[in-house]
């Protein structure tokens, strides 16, 4: 079975993924990889703030937020 990789800003409210492609290059790619956003990192999806962007993630204990276009850069895999 193939599985299907998502963007990280379409993961719904409340549900989780695990990291498995950064697409993003350059220094956003050097920040995301210094977060812990490196493969198979479970990501979970928290809350938006007022205006929908940023979106809150938990990610390896701590939260982050993290706009819509670094988040379409992280591919993930809905678990």
């Amino acid at each position: 079975m193939e599985k299907k990789y998502i963007p990280l800003n379409f993961l719904p409210l409340g549900m989780k993924g695990k990291v498995k492609v950064l697409t993003a290059g350059g220094s956003i790619r050097r920040r995301l990889l210094d977060l812990g956003l490196v493969s198979d990192t479970e990501v979970e999806a928290l809350q938006k703030s007022p205006s929908g962007d940023p979106v809150a993630y938990h990610i390896r204990g701590a939260v982050i937020a993290l706009r819509s276009e670094e988040a379409s850069k992280i591919w993930i895999e809905a678990i």
